[in-house]
Parts: C-alpha cells; structure tokens; sequence
C-alpha cells in the first residue's frame, strides 16, 4: 500500500468545519483518548481516522492511520452517551457540525457519534486543527451507513 502525505488542516469557521469532519468522518477512539483543558480552553480527540481521500482514490485496499483533531477557545463541555469509566468502549465519529449562536463568532460544535451519543462543545469562535500523527496501517473494512 503506498503510504499518502499525512494531512494537517485548520478549521476557522463552519464551512472548513465540514471539510475537517468529513476527513474526520468514522474516525473510532476511546474515553481515553479525550483530553479537556478547562484552564487552557482545549479540547483534544485522538483517533484512528478512516482515510476516506485514499478510498475516494481507489487505492487497493483501505487505510486508517492515528490523528489528532485540538478545539481552542472552548468554554464548556458536554457528553452524552459517552461513559468515561469505561475504558474497553469504542466510540465512532460520524460528523461534526457548527450551530452559531445569534450573530457572533461563538456557538457550539457538535460532535454526533454512533449509537446516539455526542459530545457538545461551547466554543468562542471555531479554532479546530487536524493533524495525523502517523502509525498507518491497512484495514480491509469500509465504515457503511444505514
């Protein structure tokens, strides 16, 4: 399998938001992997990202590789669905969308998962950056939908 550039994107608004959560679309981690900074405003998610580019390609075979996806300026956090005390749980990203609240930059990114369970975050503006960081390896399973 030939071995792709890793990607490094930035999200500023909703419309790079929809770019970064369709990379980030199947993407499968565990509550350990969540990382929230209260004192910093961050929000970290560490995944193993289905590499939807190679398969849009054709590339024989399927990828998924380790990434890292950083929210800044975030103010709050929620969850539901999600059991923190259970490490053994994988959870599955299906898409991550951007509600403004009223005219300002602010809202809340909502991070929809598998099986009704989401993650809500308050942020004071989108500031998201997608960043593999390597450890790719192939899968023979394309994620599929209902």
């Amino acid at each position: 399998m030939a071995r792709m550039t890793e990607l490094k994107l930035l999200a500023l608004d909703a419309d790079d938001l929809k770019i970064v959560s369709a990379h980030m679309q199947d993407s499968v981690f565990k509550a350990t992997d969540i990382e929230w900074s209260p004192k910093r405003g961050h929000f970290s998610l560490v995944v193993n990202r289905f590499v939807w580019e190679a398969a849009a390609r054709g590339a024989k075979g399927f990828e998924r590789r380790r990434a890292a996806i950083t929210f800044k300026r975030v103010t709050a956090v929620r969850a539901l669905g999600v059991a923190r005390h259970r490490e053994d749980l994988v959870y599955s990203l299906l898409a991550m969308r951007f509600d403004q609240k009223d005219e300002g930059p602010d809202g809340t990114i909502e991070l929809t998962l598998a099986a009704g369970a989401a993650i809500s975050l308050d942020v004071e503006c989108i500031e998201a950056q997608l960043a593999d960081t390597g450890g790719a390896w192939g899968t023979e399973n394309l994620p599929q939908h209902e």
